[in-house]
């Protein structure tokens, strides 16, 4: 009976959820980054990874299908990847570790699997080129994820350059703290509707910490 709840136990930890990519955005509670958010393909779950400029910029070109005069890394990867007929068949954020993301690139050479360990924004960056599915395993999505409460509006095929609001001022983690649990709430459902993922993600794991408190 134990081996049997072991065996479930493990099922649920490795099993995979395909994403997709949903939008990115610019940071709000750093300068010079973005948010890559990720969406549940079959489910309402978001999940937003925070990412640099130079890799938020490499995934909108592939996504725009735009060629730049010389190669971008990704596509020097890639280029590099088809001429020796290495395939990439997926990629998978297999953990999360102190806010990071942790990845790998499924890849197919001479008919053998091999793994390659990636940093997240590289991967998608490289499943975007090779058009290859985006997958989690559910406990992280479980841990890390946004369920929308509210029907969200159309998505739209292209990436909205962001705008600032003046009027806008980033709270910080510490301030967070001093909040309650109904107030904390109530600030996630605002940052969503508002689509600030990223300002969304420290909201919830500051949510959770009270929560286990």
């Amino acid at each position: 009976m134990y081996s049997i709840l072991l065996g479930f136990m493990y099922l649920y930890i490795v099993k995979k959820v395909e994403l997709e990519i949903i939008n990115i955005t610019q940071g709000f509670t750093q300068h010079h980054s973005y948010a890559v958010v990720l969406g549940e393909v079959k489910g309402k779950r978001r999940l937003p990874i925070v990412i640099g400029t130079a890799e938020a910029q490499s995934i909108a070109s592939a996504i725009e299908n735009m060629t730049p005069a010389r190669p971008l890394t990704h596509d020097l990867m890639k280029n590099v990847m088809d001429t020796f007929h290495v395939f990439l068949s997926e990629i998978v954020i297999y953990n999360l570790m102190e806010g990071v993301f942790y990845s790998k690139l499924i890849c197919i050479f001479n008919g053998e699997e091999h793994e390659i360990d990636s940093r997240t924004s590289d991967a998608i960056a490289m499943a975007v080129r090779f058009g290859c599915p985006i997958y989690i395993y559910s406990s992280i999505l479980e841990n890390a994820g946004i369920l929308l409460v509210e029907e969200e509006q159309e998505e739209q095929d292209e990436f909205n350059e962001p705008t600032e609001n003046p009027f806008v001022f980033p709270v910080s983690g510490s301030d967070y703290g001093n909040m309650t649990l109904a107030e904390l709430e109530e600030m996630l459902n605002d940052a969503l509707a508002n689509e600030d993922y990223e300002k969304a993600a420290t909201i919830r794991d500051e949510i959770k910490k009270k929560q286990e408190e």
